[in-house]
């Protein structure tokens, strides 16, 4: 059977004028209450406002893109596939330009250099205010030209362009706090990191040997490796089966890790020779990555890189360069934290 009823006709959006007789005001005093704009009471401009919300009164985004010569919109580049970097920062950023009215819209370049200039190219045929560049590791590039672009661009955990601005966590900061949390404990504190080929594995080892050279104490040469458990794994056969006469003597009795994986490896190779965390060895690792760090046995203590509080710090950085306001080209570090959990011990003031 076809039913004979028509689709109800579509609501006809409400508009400005409707706005400002509801509210008992000109066109143009709704206008500029309404884009914070003109000389007028308080108690106006917020009556204009909660009428505008109560018959649900939506700007036209064009005109006021064409008004204001801005698109509302910031465009978030990235070569981390997985998000496991990029959507700590991304959520930081949006956390920032959310109450401005400004979208972010996200696009992965992978390595392809030829699909980051097609994101590039489609960013600037919206007309975004900015871009902020963001990756999976802070001394590579992303795989695209960003520079005079005729917008402002901000780079955020990944490596910028000379002279631009660029935001990272501090590496060596981080690791410090986890060295000097071990050496209140009274520990013999062993590291074990990832690749060579990464420049925060050097800033985290040399970190760790000026603790322990400030502190008077034995530096077992730091044990490079993969980002990996499997690592992590290794890395125990090699500090506790004898084979430390080069590396400070001793067998530790706490291992700062380069990543959470590396440190999770570490801590099932340990419990497999029965040797228990943290009671006979610590375990601190780095990135505090939740998913791993809360699911690990017993739970890790971990660097956290403030991904967040960083992505926020470059989102308010462009508004205020997209808004006209200058701003000191170099790269800023922002520290990092420790997060204790219970895989390290606590010290006797802690």
């Amino acid at each position: 059977m076809v039913s004979d009823a028509s689709p109800a006709p579509a609501k006809n959006p409400v508009t400005l004028r409707e706005v400002a007789a509801t509210a008992g005001v000109s066109v143009a005093t709704a206008s500029k209450a309404l884009n914070g704009q003109g000389r007028m009471t308080a108690e106006t401009r917020e009556r204009i406002r909660e009428t505008a919300q109560r018959l649900g009164f939506r700007p036209n985004s064009l005109a006021q893109s064409l008004l204001r010569r801005r698109s509302f919109t910031v465009g978030l580049l990235t070569n981390d596939t997985y998000g496991r970097f990029s959507l700590p920062v991304m959520s930081g950023i949006s956390d920032a330009l959310v109450d401005k009215g400004v979208s972010v819209f996200l696009c992965n370049v992978e390595d392809d250099q030829r699909l980051g200039q097609l994101h590039v190219d489609a960013m600037l045929d919206k007309r975004v205010d900015g871009i902020i560049a963001t990756g999976k590791r802070i001394d590579r590039h992303l795989p695209v030209d960003l520079s005079n672009l005729g917008v402002p661009v901000i780079y955020a955990f990944t490596q910028p362009d000379p002279g631009a601005i660029a935001f990272v966590s501090d590496d060596a900061g981080g690791a410090r706090l986890a060295v000097e949390h071990f050496w209140r404990l009274g520990r013999r504190i062993a590291h074990v990191s990832g690749p060579a080929s990464f420049a925060v594995v050097h800033a985290r080892a040399q970190a760790y040997r000026d603790v322990l050279t400030e502190k008077g104490l034995p530096v077992m040469e730091p044990l490079l490796g993969s980002w990996s458990e499997a690592w992590g794994h290794e890395a125990v056969k090699t500090l506790f089966d004898g084979r430390l006469s080069k590396r400070g003597g001793e067998t530790p009795d706490a291992v700062f890790c380069g990543n959470d994986q590396i440190a999770r490896g570490v801590i099932d190779a340990l419990r497999e020779r029965g040797l228990g965390v943290p009671g006979d060895v610590g375990v601190i690792g780095f990135d505090n990555w939740q998913i791993v760090a809360e699911a690990t046995r017993p739970p890790l203590t971990s660097v956290d890189m403030n991904l967040a509080a960083l992505g926020r710090e470059a989102g308010l950085t462009l508004l205020s360069l997209v808004g006209g306001e200058p701003a000191e080209p170099g790269i800023r570090k922002l520290p990092c934290r420790l997060v204790v959990r219970q895989s390290c011990g606590r010290p006797p003031d802690g």
